[in-house]
């Protein structure tokens, strides 16, 4: 029976993380161009990439910088060429681009990505701390969580803890505590999401920085007591590579409290139908019992309805971003 109860909420859960949701951060060249849309929410799946990015693209930033002369669009280029990793060339262009116009933090930071993504760790130390000296609250003021993820691969520490990465600890029981105020573990939890972000749209599993913080940020949104997101990103955590008794403790304590949830829930439910049932004496209960199926057929056809209406949008959305593409190529 337990096994079962399990099923079910493992079940839900699964329901729930299949029809996550678009409409979080985007970001937008300078031509125009929605390069992404993400995902919306806490849980951190690395930026949501248009498929149809290509080196069309390239060659349309390239030729109106030529035009305009205008930085922004060589340095979106460079950005393009990231997500295409075509790292050495982007490489190339951003440090083309810090002689032409020095000092500009995207400039810094994006060269900071690069030394990390072709294992330059100290270059990208460098170049992060550059671009945190520039401008410390861009990237929602996290930098400082990608500066210690540096700092411990240059001093190619084999045990990196999350205390060491975010500086603060949510100790070691099956129930992560925390001294912090709430306010101050939303703002962590932010930062944690946007370098995790970042990180997942070019690592994938396993990764054991990654991880790391995936487990730290499970830990801060179950005490903020969101408990299904935080075994989501448990999970998360456990596919990029964790593995230990404290991790599989706190989630077999968040199943434990979803399946606890759902039994009180199914008991409440079960309560009002028999009081509901002792209160229709006398009712026709063949009519009310057609009502309710009725009811049931309405929702389901109100359910099929918005999921077809949400496609309808998404590929409206889609297919007026491939004529504005187009009309800018023309």
């Amino acid at each position: 029976m337990n096994k079962f109860k399990a099923f079910v909420v493992v079940l839900v859960l699964i329901s729930f993380k299949t029809f996550a949701c678009l409409n979080g951060d985007t970001k937008t060249l300078k031509n125009g161009y929605l390069i992404y849309i993400d995902y919306r929410g806490i849980v951190p799946h690395g930026h949501n990439f248009d498929a149809r990015v290509s080196s069309g693209l390239i060659f349309e930033l390239d030729s109106i910088y030529k035009k305009t002369k205008d930085i922004d669009y060589l340095s979106d280029k460079g950005y393009v060429l990231i997500v295409l990793k075509k790292y050495q060339e982007a490489l190339k262009l951003y440090l083309t681009i810090e002689k032409i116009k020095p000092n500009r933090y995207s400039t810094a930071s994006n060269l900071g990505t690069l030394y990390e993504l072709i294992g330059e760790n100290e270059k990208a130390y460098n170049w992060i701390k550059k671009s945190i000296q520039i401008n410390s609250e861009s990237h929602e003021g996290s930098e400082w969580i990608h500066l210690k993820i540096l700092e411990a691969k240059v001093k190619k520490l084999k045990d990196v803890s999350g205390e060491f990465l975010i500086g603060t600890s949510f100790g070691t029981d099956e129930i992560p505590k925390s001294n912090l105020s709430k306010s101050e573990l939303e703002r962590l939890s932010k930062s944690i999401y946007y370098q995790l972000n970042e990180r997942m749209s070019f690592l994938k599993p396993k990764d054991k920085i990654i991880s790391i913080l995936l487990f730290e940020l499970a830990n801060i949104v179950k005490i903020i007591d969101k408990n299904k997101t935080a075994i989501e990103i448990f999970e998360l955590a456990k596919e990029y590579g964790l593995d230990n008794e404290l991790i599989n403790k706190r989630l077999q304590y968040c199943y434990q409290f979803e399946i606890n949830y759902c039994e009180d829930r199914n008991m409440r439910l079960y309560n009002a139908n028999s009081n509901l049932k002792h209160s229709m004496n006398g009712i026709d209960k063949d009519y009310v019992n057609q009502i309710e199926i009725i009811l049931i057929i309405l929702s389901i056809v109100m359910a099929i309805l918005i999921i077809a209406l949400i496609v309808f949008y998404i590929k409206w959305k889609s297919l007026k971003d491939y004529i504005f593409l187009n009309d800018l190529t023309k």
